[in-house]
């Protein structure tokens, strides 16, 4: 039985491990896939930022963070333009 628990508690130790390393890397394809809208929504250069400052692990994190505290972004969204306004307004009705 001691055996059973050590192997058990080794191999839970390695799974946590190797999820660990692999965060990062699952925070940037995250990141990445929401690239396109965020490009649409704020515009190249404010998606652009606004992805790249999320893809960096704890950098992405703290900006997160503040945005709640603050209550607004830090690139905040482009205006809406009259036709995409006319659009949301005739899928609403």
């Amino acid at each position: 039985m001691v055996y059973l628990r050590r192997a058990a508690r080794w191999s839970g130790a390695r799974l946590a491990r190797r999820l660990a390393r692999s965060i990062p890397f699952l925070g940037a394809a995250v990141a990445v896939a929401t690239l396109g809208a965020t490009m649409r929504s704020k515009g190249v250069v404010g998606g652009v930022a606004d992805t790249s400052l999320n893809a960096i692990p704890f950098v992405g994190a703290a900006k997160n963070v503040i945005e709640v505290v603050r209550g607004e972004d830090f690139f905040p969204d482009r205006p809406a333009t009259r036709s995409k306004a006319r659009r949301a307004h005739r899928a609403k009705a």
